[in-house]
């Protein structure tokens, strides 16, 4: 039997944006993972020694703080101003792309028996909403629960319907790494892999009177977006100076790329589709949150 937390339609405002250094949207999926951590922590200071580790989200809606005017060609950050300076001048500031956004999230707790279970219960409405979740203030929640999933039973179909329920209306994300593999074994580098399934060809045709049509298509069908899904390791593992934690080996790190698809919860066949978790491949230096089981 497994057990998930559900915590619906939480509200957070401005929320991180800047998923990674190349692109803005979505919070990145080690916002999130760490989010979960971070609430893992929190539990264990208040007596309450359950795991939670795999989460998964549900985007309800979604309002990234950019602006475009009339006959502009890019959108711009909406950024937030700073107090002024003592002569009433206006600060320098950097940009931060910045988000609203309402979702579900779906947090597998491992380690439960009853008495833990009222207990997290208990404990879970003062924590999230003192937490930040990818930066995010938490402004609402509705329902917090607990849902328990026999995953031995025949007829998963039955046991996963109510879960997928309660994540609509919505879209859940997943990872596409496998279209990515794909195209790098065609030969494309990882850049080129990914930009091959984002880009929007636009195309014309002429008819016989003379009209000219225009349409524009993508590679593949569906919601396809970039998402960053942690680090890979650029230099060895040691001291950095001026670390905050003086017992953790530090490394200089820099950040991970890969496709991912907003997909309706129906779509859903199996509810380890939905979770996302930590992985870590030494050999390779990586550090990844990831729902696939392939590497």
């Amino acid at each position: 039997m497994r057990h998930f937390l559900l915590i619906s339609h939480l509200k957070l405002h401005n929320a991180n944006a800047m998923s990674s250094p190349y692109t803005i949207g979505f919070p990145a999926m080690t916002a999130w993972l760490g989010a979960v951590h971070a609430l893992q922590r929190k539990l264990q200071t208040k007596m309450c020694d359950v795991t939670v580790t795999k989460v998964a989200i549900s985007c309800h809606e979604f309002h990234l703080q950019t602006y475009k005017g009339q006959g502009d060609f890019v959108h711009s950050i909406i950024g937030t101003a700073n107090p002024l300076d003592k002569d009433g001048s206006r600060p320098a500031f950097i940009e931060e792309a910045r988000c609203h956004l309402e979702a579900s999230l779906l947090i597998e707790v491992e380690n439960l028996n009853i008495k833990k279970r009222e207990r997290l219960l208990e404990l879970i409405p003062d924590l999230v909403c003192s937490m930040k979740f990818a930066s995010g203030d938490v402004l609402a929640v509705k329902d917090y629960q607990i849902i328990d999933f026999d995953d031995e039973d025949e007829n998963q179909d039955k046991e996963l319907r109510p879960i997928l329920n309660k994540l609509m209306l919505g879209h859940v994300i997943i990872e596409r790494r496998d279209l990515v593999i794909e195209s790098m074994n065609e030969g494309k580098d990882a850049l080129d892999a990914v930009l091959d399934y984002l880009k929007v060809t636009h195309s014309s045709s002429l008819d016989d009177d003379g009209k000219v049509t225009w349409t524009s298509k993508r590679k593949a069908q569906g919601w396809l977006v970039p998402i960053a899904v942690g680090f890979q390791g650029v230099s060895e593992l040691g001291q950095a100076k001026n670390q905050r934690d003086a017992n953790t080996p530090h490394r200089f790190a820099e950040s991970v790329l890969t496709l991912g698809e907003f997909v309706m919860p129906y779509r859903i066949e199996h509810i380890d589709q939905l979770l996302w978790k930590y992985y870590v491949d030494l050999e390779n230096n990586l550090y990844l949150c990831q729902n696939q089981t392939t590497t």
